[in-house]
């Protein structure tokens, strides 16, 4: 045992100052780390911001495309069926034209008038205005007589009709010269 007992340790001496410098300066961050992490965070911040609002604005804009443009469809289904009929009350104006007292006819005129109006399909005014190419089709001059003035419609060959604002069909006329 004596030699057990002889045995020197040697300790180096450690202070708690020295331990709480040497960790600090490797785990935790200078002032200019930090502003620098900060800054990174802002502009990934930032940039996250722009794409989510820029893909906010694209589904907008997608949505509203959608809207549109099923609108049109609608709409161009709407007046393909309306150009169909047009030759319905074609044929309705001339029984009218023919047999003006017919009560039949009569009715089935204003039948036609009122499913026109409910869907949006109006009459183009033609006789006594002035010719408007957007319109009128003119087919024929003849000369001005009466009140009419040069390019006043003195005469419809063919109504002329409207839905909404688009034009279904021009109106043919004779127009004054």
């Amino acid at each position: 045992m004596n030699n057990e007992e002889n045995k020197e340790v040697k300790v180096e001496e450690v202070s708690l100052d020295d331990a709480d410098v040497n960790s600090a300066n490797d785990t935790a961050p200078t002032g200019d780390d930090v502003a620098s992490a900060v800054e990174e965070l802002r502009g990934q911040l930032a940039d996250m911001n722009d794409k989510y609002l820029r893909l906010a604005a694209e589904l907008e804009n997608t949505r509203r495309r959608a809207a549109l443009d099923a609108e049109s469809r609608a709409r161009n289904r709407a007046m393909g069926v309306a150009e169909k009929i047009l030759p319905v009350m074609d044929a309705v104006d001339a029984a009218l034209k023919h047999s003006p007292d017919d009560a039949g006819i009569q009715s089935m005129a204003r039948a036609l008038e009122s499913a026109f109006e409910q869907i949006g399909i109006t009459r183009i005014e033609s006789v006594g205005c002035t010719l408007n190419p957007q319109l009128h089709n003119a087919i024929q001059v003849v000369e001005a007589g009466g009140d009419a003035k040069t390019n006043d419609i003195v005469d419809e060959m063919q109504a002329g009709y409207l839905f909404g604002d688009s034009v279904l069909r021009t109106a043919m006329v004779i127009v004054a010269k």
